[in-house]
């Protein structure tokens, strides 16, 4: 029997924090779908299919190292994480923890998606020490002003970056 796990997300931009909690995802799955929310509430930088394409080609850099073992999918979503959940037939969601703050926003959301599925379980992990700090929203910012990104992201995000803030 197949375990399938989702990892949800705007990924607008794909980041060092997200590639890590993908990559340890994946070791705790036989297939991990990354699901890029096309409605995450965001203004996004990027549009749907090119987050899908830029996080395609660096899951697929993932793979070419022999890093992961699991099935890994890039898929997009639109609509109720949980439902997509439930259509996908995963057995949990993964989501990564920064801080204290993103405890909060993430305790209410699992206790409504178990409230609606309590089939479906949320599993947590914790961002890495060297990726804590980082956030998609930041790493936009620091890009408008044209500040070195080359820490946050991986090289073909920061080029996609920069080509965005000319």
């Amino acid at each position: 029997m197949t375990r399938t796990a989702i990892y949800p997300g705007s990924f607008d931009p794909v980041t060092n924090g997200h590639l890590d909690i993908i990559r340890r995802g994946a070791k705790i799955t036989d297939h991990l779908l990354v699901a890029v929310a096309k409605d995450a509430g965001k203004s996004p930088m990027f549009s749907i299919d090119e987050r899908v394409e830029l996080l395609s080609r660096e899951i697929d850099h993932i793979k070419s190292q022999g890093e992961v073992t699991a099935k890994i999918e890039v898929v997009s979503f639109s609509g109720l994480l949980i439902d997509f959940a439930k259509s996908s037939n995963a057995a949990m969601i993964i989501r990564g923890l920064r801080a204290v703050t993103d405890f909060e926003y993430e305790f209410q959301m699992t206790g409504m998606n178990r409230r609606m599925n309590a089939e479906i379980e949320t599993v947590f992990l914790m961002a890495s020490e060297k990726n804590q700090f980082i956030a998609s929203s930041m790493v936009k910012e620091i890009a408008k002003l044209d500040g070195d990104i080359s820490g946050f992201v991986p090289q073909l995000i920061a080029d996609a970056l920069t080509e965005k803030c000319k």
